[in-house]
């Protein structure tokens, strides 16, 4: 990764968000490009002076090696980001959401979802109760790729989540599919299943994990409650498909309180 992109509204959650930002870019050597977005009637030199609060918390914090940038841009959320795309080529955007502690669901505000929807870029979207020292955790180092195992257009789609999980602290990929009991899987799938395993060997331990329900979701969530050191979960966004569509609804992306990684497959 060379650039991260973090839009910030100074909200408790996009904060949280760009502390994970920061932790990547210092991890990656990467340098982080924040933007914000200024509303109408928004005082521009009171949000200059926030950004300014911001930049000098993120070098007391990461130290003053973090490589920074910050931009004020007048516009919705969406058209700006697309802009910033074009001429800083981010390698991922991360971006905050509300949420709640303990079982209780997370909703991803409508900002984020927009944004996911309107990429190509790996979009992190981290819950408000998550926190970035867990990349220092070994007791939260799993990475969970939840997938319906249809093969991608473009396997640089999960690049980007190798390169994640190699700054996380002993790191486990976990590949994670889902499908109801006394059901075998096709030859291609298996197939297919095998190879996303092998695209994390030998840099990282990697295993095949199949979990048996009738509904994808739940079979997602039933294993992330089973197993706690969970740290991440990824799933690739398609224009179709049964697990994540790229412009999937609030209820199918609000059912965890980890981070959550979206890739996209351009070519679905």
């Amino acid at each position: 990764m060379k650039t991260i992109l973090a839009p910030v509204d100074f909200s408790e959650a996009s904060t949280n968000a760009l502390s994970f930002a920061a932790e990547l870019c210092k991890r990656a050597s990467a340098r982080l490009f924040v933007v914000n977005a200024v509303q109408k009637g928004e005082d521009e030199k009171t949000t200059k002076d926030k950004l300014t609060t911001l930049e000098s918390n993120l070098k007391k914090t990461f130290g003053p090696d973090l490589k920074f940038e910050s931009s004020l841009a007048h516009g919705d959320l969406v058209s700006i980001v697309k802009k910033v795309e074009v001429v800083q080529q981010p390698d991922l955007i991360v971006m905050g959401t509300k949420g709640a502690s303990g079982m209780k669901r997370i909703v991803i505000g409508s900002n984020t979802v927009h944004v996911i929807a309107n990429t190509a870029t790996p979009v992190l979207v981290i819950p408000e109760v998550a926190r970035y020292e867990n990349f220092y955790n070994a007791e939260k180092n799993r990475v969970v790729l939840a997938t319906d195992l249809d093969e991608l257009g473009n396997e640089a789609a999960l690049d980007i989540l190798k390169e994640i999980a190699l700054l996380i602290t002993s790191p486990k990929v976990r590949v994670l599919s889902v499908r109801p009991e006394r059901t075998g899987l096709p030859d291609m799938k298996r197939m297919y299943r095998d190879f996303l395993v092998s695209l994390f060997t030998p840099e990282i331990e990697a295993e095949r994990v199949t979990v048996f329900s009738g509904n994808v979701i739940s079979g997602i969530n039933y294993y992330l409650n089973e197993h706690t050191d969970t740290g991440l979960l990824a799933m690739v966004a398609r224009n179709s498909g049964h697990l994540i569509q790229k412009h999937f609804t609030r209820e199918m992306a609000s059912h965890t309180h980890l981070p959550l990684l979206v890739m996209h497959d351009p070519e679905s």
